[in-house]
C-alpha cells in the first residue's frame, strides 16, 4: 500500500471512529478543507510533517498514535 493511501484510510478511520465530519476535521486541525480533502482524495501523496503534526494536535494524538496502526506496516516506498 503506498504511504497517500494509508494516509487517507487513516483520517477516513478516525473520521468514523469520531463521528466527524472531513470539513470538521479540517476545522479542529486548523487546516483548510481542501488541504485535508486533498490528503483523503490521494491528490496530496507527501502532505509536509507540520501537516500531519497538526492533525494530530487536532485530534489531540502523538505522531507515534496516529503511525501505530497497521495500516503503515508494509508501506510502498515508491509513493
Amino acid at each position: 500500500m503506498k504511504l497517500s493511501e494509508a494516509m487517507s484510510k487513516k483520517l477516513l478511520k478516525i473520521c468514523e471512529e469520531r463521528d466527524i465530519s472531513i470539513n470538521k476535521l479540517a476545522t479542529i486541525c486548523l487546516l483548510t478543507q481542501s488541504t485535508v480533502q486533498n490528503i483523503i482524495e490521494g491528490n496530496s501523496s507527501n502532505p509536509k510533517l507540520l501537516t500531519i503534526v497538526r492533525i494530530c494536535d487536532g485530534l489531540d494524538m502523538t505522531l507515534k498514535e496516529f503511525f501505530s496502526d497497521e495500516l503503515f506496516t508494509n508501506i510502498d516506498r515508491e509513493d
